[in-house]
């Protein structure tokens, strides 16, 4: 079984690669193909076109992605819609043309309306207006599914979709204004813990509710649903509803979750809010009984992967000062 997996770089793609690597170690007859951005730009079309003619993988994961927060969503709206478009337009195509009968294709939360009823089920695609902060980004992933839906409702693939909720872990960008919210909050809450700061302001009212998944989790979810049979994954899948959500089912606040997040790096301050700075969408809960039923439910709380992730963090910071 010849496996590519794109973004093996990423938080998620790094992920899915480890358990893949943990796999081929427990015996399983797998190998498993990557290429660097350096070795291969996905936003290419002749690249992706010769690499996928060579190689033509069995199976191909597809986690490449332009990722970022609010910040980063707000000021490069262009970037976000051409590049992951155009990833996702020469992979998949790519990978049809090479004769790959199955791909996996990974999402966002965001393609769901600003305003949808909570939890988010799948139903909920394109019945509302998306958030405008990160639109660009939401209409590129919803053209993913679209693109797979379409794929095999004219040429018979098995191209498939899941939508994850927020996901942090290991591998996770800190950047303080390119980054999600959660990685975000662990590099301000840990300065300011080394500082001896008496407060953090953190963005927006507080109040917006956010569910978190562990990428490990999500590494996890990925592979289950990549290795459904096709009868099972068609019968709870409509031919124009074929994205699958995946976290945790819960969701915390964002001023909960900064105080989670101070206790985990040992801030001892005042934890401030800044309603001029945007919020976002209000609620973002994944309705994940579709998954549930299928045999597949999270299973690193938010405490332990926030604990584990802080440690990461540390790991990485003092092999930075060593170096």
């Amino acid at each position: 079984m010849k496996i590519y997996i794109a973004g093996h770089r990423g938080m998620v793609g790094g992920a899915i690669l480890r358990q893949l690597q943990a796999r081929k170690e427990a015996g399983e007859d797998l190998s498993l193909i990557t290429r660097t951005h350096a070795e291969l730009d996905l936003t290419n079309q002749a690249q992706v076109a010769a690499f996928m003619q060579a190689e033509k993988p069995d199976q191909v994961i597809l986690a490449a992605a332009k990722v970022g927060g609010i910040h980063a969503n707000n000021s490069y709206p262009a970037q976000f819609i051409y590049e992951n478009l155009m990833i996702e337009c020469n992979v998949i195509h790519a990978a049809h043309s090479a004769g790959v009968a199955r791909l996996l294709q990974l999402g966002s939360s965001c393609i769901y309306p600003r305003m949808a009823p909570q939890p988010m089920a799948e139903d909920a695609l394109l019945t509302g207006v998306l958030e405008p902060t990160n639109e660009p980004y939401a209409i590129a992933k919803i053209a993913g599914i679209k693109l797979c839906e379409s794929y095999n409702r004219q040429y018979g693939r098995d191209y498939r979709s899941v939508m994850p909720t927020n996901l942090y872990g290991p591998e996770d960008n800190f950047h303080p204004e390119n980054s999600h919210v959660l990685p975000a909050l662990i590099r301000r809450f840990h300065e300011a813990a080394q500082a001896g700061a008496e407060q953090v302001t953190i963005w927006g009212s507080g109040t917006p509710r956010r569910e978190f998944l562990h990428v490990d989790d999500m590494a996890e979810a990925s592979l289950f649903v990549m290795d459904l049979p096709k009868d099972i994954y068609d019968r709870e899948t409509a031919p124009m509803l074929s994205h699958i959500n995946v976290g945790s089912g819960t969701d915390v606040s964002i001023l909960e979750l900064a105080q989670r997040v101070a206790r985990v790096t040992g801030f001892e301050g005042r934890i401030m809010t800044d309603p001029t700075k945007p919020d976002g969408t209000p609620r973002k809960l994944m309705d994940v009984s579709r998954l549930a039923r299928l045999g597949w439910t999270a299973s690193i709380g938010l405490e332990t992967g926030l604990a584990g992730t802080y440690d990461w963090f540390l790991a990485q910071e003092a092999g930075a000062l060593r170096a």
